[in-house]
């Protein structure tokens, strides 16, 4: 164990700049804009400070300390509820049929509806780990900590969570589906209109077409890329699938990446997480499995993966580091969870009437989409 997840502090400013230096295009919220930066740090200690009965679009973001090196290896965030005075935009793929009985002609055609929403589910986001801590289990620690504060905190978040992935984007920063579309409307390039995004979401309100945008009368080129995520982004999409997240019916406006969701209390880590306490901490490292083990603070939140021993009616043993590392002594209370499923997931799409970002049937999706996810 040398990685803990913390909230990020004032002091992890120029750590954030170096790391969303490292980043390619389409990861809008780790811009590399130092005050851009210094206001998400900001925002994240205001939503950390209020403590709420529920969500009202605080924002959390953690990221990954190296203990060893004493170093930010990456970042990882939350927002309690998507919409409020910044709405959520994304288009949501939908089926109409076409038939004529005098042409003998039936057809399924589907069509991008633009979807505003203000008081939409939860998101996670902000996901990135510097290239050269991609090894062992940080990557799987660095996304499923947000789980882990999401179940010790389960009023502070919507009944639905959703994630958007980055979409098919090369290595110049341009998006073929946004030159497709979006460029006809914006007379702006992808990287710029990605970046705007940060900065004020009204220019989408005042250009973007409000009636259906139907995909046969797109390039090929565009309507392959709808649905698919970038190469980098398949680790953490296959990872958030296997935590029982799904397809959404959505896509994202600019490049056409996919945005998926699961029902919060069926993430596979909310879920199979329960809380125990430290029965005892031993001096010398535990041979035993790696589980997700997080204090139950919340300013003072903190995960890791380590090794753990449970002892049956009186809690659990971890050893002196990882104590050390989650700011717990003997009789503090712990959340700890599975580090990997342990048994086969039983997927549904959410159920969430209520909330039209989340369909309430799935929707057909083309065989492209699926063979690109």
């Amino acid at each position: 164990m040398s990685v803990v997840i913390r909230p990020v502090q004032t002091t992890d400013l120029d750590a954030l700049m170096k790391l969303s230096g490292q980043t390619s295009f389409g990861l809008t919220t780790l811009p590399h804009d130092r005050p851009l930066l210094k206001e998400r740090i900001a925002e994240s200690q205001r939503g950390f400070a209020r403590i709420a009965d529920k969500p009202g679009g605080e924002t959390y973001l953690f990221v990954m300390e190296d203990l060893e090196k004493g170093e930010v290896a990456g970042t990882a965030g939350i927002v309690s509820k998507v919409g409020g005075f910044e709405p959520f935009w994304a288009y949501r793929v939908e089926t109409s049929v076409y038939a004529s009985e005098t042409l003998k002609v039936h057809k399924e055609i589907q069509a991008l509806h633009l979807v505003q929403e203000h008081n939409g589910p939860s998101e996670i986001g902000s996901l990135f780990l510097a290239p050269e801590h991609r090894r062992g289990a940080n990557g799987r620690l660095l996304s499923l900590s947000r789980f882990m504060f999401i179940a010790q905190h389960r009023r502070y978040f919507d009944p639905v969570v959703l994630a958007e992935m980055r979409g098919v984007i090369d290595e110049k920063g341009g998006s073929v589906f946004w030159d497709a579309l979006g460029r006809h409307f914006f007379e702006i390039d992808f990287p710029k209109a990605d970046a705007l995004v940060m900065r004020d979401k009204q220019f989408i309100a005042d250009l973007m077409p409000k009636h259906p945008i139907y995909i046969p009368i797109l390039p090929k080129v565009a309507q392959d890329v709808i649905g698919r995520v970038h190469s980098e982004t398949v680790p953490a999409i296959k990872l958030l699938e296997s935590e029982g997240f799904a397809f959404s019916g959505m896509v994202d406006i600019f490049e056409g990446g996919p945005i998926v969701s699961c029902a919060t209390d069926d993430i596979r880590t909310v879920r199979e997480s329960r809380t125990t306490e430290v029965f005892k901490i031993a001096a010398k490292p535990i041979d035993a499995d790696l589980f997700l083990i997080a204090n139950t603070y919340t300013r003072g939140f903190r995960a890791t993966a380590a090794p753990l021993a449970l002892v049956p009616g009186k809690g659990v043993e971890i050893d002196r580091a990882t104590a050390l590392a989650l700011d717990v002594k003997k009789g503090d209370a712990l959340r700890i969870a599975p580090l990997r499923a342990t048994q086969p997931l039983q997927r549904s799409v959410p159920a969430a009437a209520d909330n039209h970002l989340v369909p309430k049937t799935p929707r057909p999706v083309p065989s492209k989409r699926k063979k690109g996810r």
